[in-house]
């Protein structure tokens, strides 16, 4: 894993076998920042480890690859960062990615305004999302939109024309809204070509943004419930896949914990 900040070098969390940046979203957001305002070559791209990132890091050696070329990895649920207080590693908040890309476009001024991408969502989401970034931060400019066709992934056709609209467009920042680990396999498998100064893997941001899904109420989110709210809105989608997080997420917490003693 390479992050660019000598700081951060010193800031990180050994958990569940990924190291962890022990940041506070301010610092997020400050090094996310630094980037958009340096001449790096290759786009930098950020991950947000929940409890399912988790569970699929113990399974994937291909999901640990892309957390290893991660320019920073940002604790995204509630039991994550519980988990490290837990073992004696504690992170000092939870950094959500859906909290990430608004409190970035809110640091966006006029004097340094900011462009962006949003790829992701379901047709015509991203372009709602579009207009209510471009009300609420005028500072920020959407560039582009794109909501890529199922399986996009396999069709090395579609995945060069994706990364030739995202260059033609030159976005400072590419909001990538595919669903993990799509969206993270996707960004790390292109990198050397994705045409942005970084890509922010942030789940269903997008949606978020255009009010098609909402988030779960602050004292929710406060409590660590959120992905219980997440469940409910959509049981169909989430709940096999929370059933398992549920089995064994606590058995990696307790292996931690073990270690740690």
């Amino acid at each position: 894993m390479s992050v660019v900040n000598s700081d951060h070098e010193a800031s990180k969390i050994s958990l569940f076998g990924v190291d962890i940046d022990a940041v506070t979203m301010p610092q997020a957001v400050e090094e996310v920042r630094r980037w958009l305002a340096s001449d790096g070559e290759q786009c930098r791209f950020v991950v947000t480890p929940n409890v399912d990132h988790t569970v699929m890091l113990q399974e994937s050696q291909e999901f640990r690859n892309v957390y290893e070329d991660a320019a920073l990895i940002l604790a995204d649920g509630w039991p994550v960062v519980a988990a490290s207080r837990l073992v004696g590693r504690p992170l000092p908040e939870r950094v959500a990615g859906s909290d990430l890309v608004p409190t970035l476009f809110s640091a966006a001024t006029e004097a340094q305004p900011m462009t962006a991408y949003l790829l992701g969502a379901m047709p015509g989401v991203a372009e709602t999302a579009a207009a209510n970034v471009h009300k609420k931060w005028p500072n920020v400019k959407i560039v582009g939109t794109y909501s890529p066709p199922f399986g996009f992934e396999k069709d090395e056709e579609e995945c060069d024309r994706i990364l030739a609209m995202v260059a033609d467009a030159e976005p400072d920042v590419l909001v990538v809204g595919l669903g993990a680990p799509k969206q993270e396999l996707w960004v790390h498998k292109h990198r050397d070509r994705i045409q942005a100064k970084t890509a922010l893997c942030v789940g269903a941001t997008i949606d978020f943004l255009a009010g098609e899904k909402s988030r779960a109420p602050r004292w929710i989110q406060k409590i660590g419930m959120e992905w219980c709210h997440r469940m409910l809105t959509e049981p169909k989608r989430l709940a096999k896949r929370y059933a398992k997080d549920a089995w064994i997420f606590p058995q990696l917490v307790l292996r931690e914990w073990r270690h740690a003693r």
